[in-house]
């Protein structure tokens, strides 16, 4: 098995077929060397009942973790190549090969990949400009999609369990310093992209961070921790449930 593709997801009915149409596009040059594994955190929709029926392997992970949830999708991966991919988003059908590519060069430790929004206001790229100072402070460290060979993932322990928000920060920091150990880069991968839904811009309005000034502070402090319930692990999507 080539890659495993790794997805946390949290009563994702409403996304997560989208995201896996968009990685079976780009499987379709590895045939049968891609699997999709999707890590169950506490659904209790349609979630799990899709990933089946996309033949998926099924995981699950309740605790309110992300560095755990994703742990546990490695963990079970039998492909040489990780890659790890929210459920709400969508990579273009050349991100496997653009990973393989990256890789096979020696270049490379692993890396992450630029983003897209699905869509763009006033109010999203304020947002934007908010996480400027953390991406500098954070030395540039590219996000979105993380990509390594498995035994570079186990050889700095996965994601930092420690930690339930800004984890793809810190992964990203270790194995970029793993890397320099080999004389390896930390890439990014710029002819292909991550598609990243603006879901809670839709339910909440794209100014909606300056109705909460603790979260703004927190954001600009890199320092998410006190909201990570509110904000992400029970983070509740009323949309129409996704129909295959």
């Amino acid at each position: 098995m080539k890659f495993s593709v790794i997805i946390p997801a949290y009563n994702e009915e409403n996304y997560i077929g989208r995201c896996l149409d968009s990685i079976l596009a780009a499987a379709v040059p590895y045939k049968d060397q891609v699997e999709i594994i999707v890590v169950l955190n506490r659904c209790t929709d349609r979630t799990e009942e899709i990933a089946r029926a996309y033949h998926c392997v099924i995981v699950k992970e309740d605790r309110k973790n992300m560095s755990m949830i994703r742990n546990a999708g490695a963990k079970a991966a039998r492909g040489e190549i990780l890659v790890t991919i929210d459920a709400d988003s969508q990579m273009t059908a050349n991100m496997l090969t653009e990973i393989e590519a990256k890789l096979l060069t020696g270049k490379y430790i692993g890396g992450g990949v630029k983003w897209k929004c699905e869509r763009l206001s006033l109010g999203l790229w304020f947002n934007g400009l908010l996480l400027i100072p953390i991406v500098i402070k954070y030395g540039g460290v590219s996000a979105g999609i993380f990509w390594c060979y498995k035994k570079d993932f186990e050889a700095i322990n996965g994601f930092n369990e420690e930690q339930r928000m800004l984890e793809d920060v810190d992964f990203g920091l270790r194995l970029k310093k793993w890397g320099r150990l080999s004389g390896k880069k930390y890439g990014t991968i710029s002819k292909a992209r991550v598609i990243v839904s603006m879901r809670k811009a839709d339910a909440q309005g794209d100014w909606d961070i300056l109705r909460k000034p603790k979260l703004l502070f927190s954001v600009l402090r890199g320092n998410l921790e006190n909201h990570a319930d509110e904000s992400f692990y029970d983070y509740v999507d009323h949309k129409r449930s996704f129909k295959r």
